[in-house]
C-alpha cells in the first residue's frame, strides 16, 4: 500500500515537471522587447524623445523615399531630434512639449532625395536628442505596395 501511495506521487511530480517544467528554464517570449510592426524603434538612450515605428517609404529605384515615424515627447520641455541617414542627409524635428509628432500623420512625411536604398532594405540611421547618446539603427525600407503605405510612395 506504502509502495502505491509512493509510486503515484512519483508519477503525479513526473506529470507535473514534465508539463511545466519547460517554462522553469526557457526564456518568456513575452520578455523580449520588439517592435511589433514593421518600421524599427530607437532605443529610449537616444534621449528624451521616443522614436517608435521608423521606415521609409521609396520609390522602386530606391533613389528617393519618405521618412515616416512617431516621435513622443512626454516631457515638460520642447526637444529637437537629430536624425543622420546614410550618405550625409541630416534633419531636424522640432517636437514640442508633450506632445506627439506623428509622420505621416500629423505632420508632413520628411522627403529623403538621394536615397540608394531599395525596397526590401534596410538604411543606416543615427538618431539623439536632449542630451541622450545618439542611437544607430536600421532603418526599413518599403515600398508603395500595401494599400496604408500607397500614400507616401514619393
Amino acid at each position: 500500500m506504502k509502495s502505491r501511495l509512493i509510486a503515484s506521487l512519483v508519477v503525479g511530480a513526473a506529470l507535473v515537471l514534465g508539463t511545466s517544467g519547460c517554462s522553469l528554464i526557457a526564456a518568456h517570449a513575452t520578455t523580449y522587447e520588439y517592435t511589433p510592426g514593421e518600421g524599427a524603434n530607437v532605443p529610449d538612450e537616444s534621449g528624451p524623445l521616443l522614436v517608435r515605428n521608423a521606415l521609409i517609404v521609396a520609390n522602386s529605384e530606391g533613389t528617393e523615399g519618405n521618412f515616416i515615424a512617431a516621435i513622443v515627447n512626454n516631457t515638460t520641455e520642447t526637444y529637437v531630434l537629430h536624425i543622420d541617414f546614410a550618405d550625409d542627409v541630416t534633419e531636424q524635428i522640432i517636437v514640442p512639449a508633450g506632445t506627439v509628432k506623428s509622420l505621416g500623420e500629423n505632420a508632413d512625411p520628411l522627403f529623403i532625395r538621394g536615397l540608394n536604398a531599395a525596397p526590401g532594405s534596410t538604411l543606416t540611421a543615427s538618431f539623439q536628442s536632449g542630451d541622450g547618446v545618439t542611437s544607430v539603427i536600421s532603418v526599413p525600407v518599403l515600398n508603395g505596395d500595401l494599400e496604408y503605405l500607397a500614400p507616401f510612395a514619393p
